[in-house]
């Protein structure tokens, strides 16, 4: 069965200031790769059994196993998404759209035995050919601390605000 991300308690979790702010930092550095297409390195940052999912809007907590997944990528499949997206084959980002990702109001909400619950609010916004798609929601992650601090996806869930994809349509870009 898929990991899944526990819908978050309303407070945070008693833990260290100086660990949500590396995770902050984390958080940040990953915007970083997306927005300028590193992609490779940004997909150093999950680990080997790591998953990157996007639940269908109208099931935010569904289980992949059942319900239906806009991305339910395990490791695999995710480098086949990052090989093709830097591609002229992903013809909905060739050339590569600009992005701008926005984190705020980061989480952490479980740490126990370097296995963290992380949550933020996101607004990604995608330009290209004159037009600004936006896209916001709530990130849902499980990140694994390494003995020497640094961090690893378990899980990345972006869990979408958002009605419908109208008027975008599709989802071309890591959100």
């Amino acid at each position: 069965m898929a990991t899944q991300a526990p819908t978050p308690p309303i407070a945070p979790a008693n833990v260290p200031d100086s660990l949500v702010r590396s995770v902050e930092r984390y958080l940040y550095e990953e915007a970083e790769l997306l927005d300028t297409w590193r992609l490779h390195e940004w997909l150093e940052l999950f680990a080997a059994h790591g998953q990157y999912q996007v639940p269908s809007t109208d099931k935010p907590d569904g289980d992949p196993a059942r319900d239906l997944f806009l991305i339910q990528d395990d490791r695999f499949l995710l480098e086949q998404r990052v090989n093709s997206l830097l591609t002229r084959a992903a013809h909905a980002e060739y050339p590569h759209s600009r992005t701008r990702h926005l984190i705020t109001n980061v989480r952490v909400t479980d740490a126990t035995d370097g296995r963290l619950t992380v949550t933020a609010n996101f607004a990604v916004y995608r330009m290209r050919s004159g037009t600004v798609d936006t896209y916001v929601g709530e990130y849902r992650h499980i990140l694994l601390q390494d003995e020497d601090g640094s961090f690893r996806y378990e899980l990345r869930k972006s869990v979408l605000d958002l009605d419908a994809l109208h008027p975008h349509g599709k989802v071309s870009v890591i959100l």
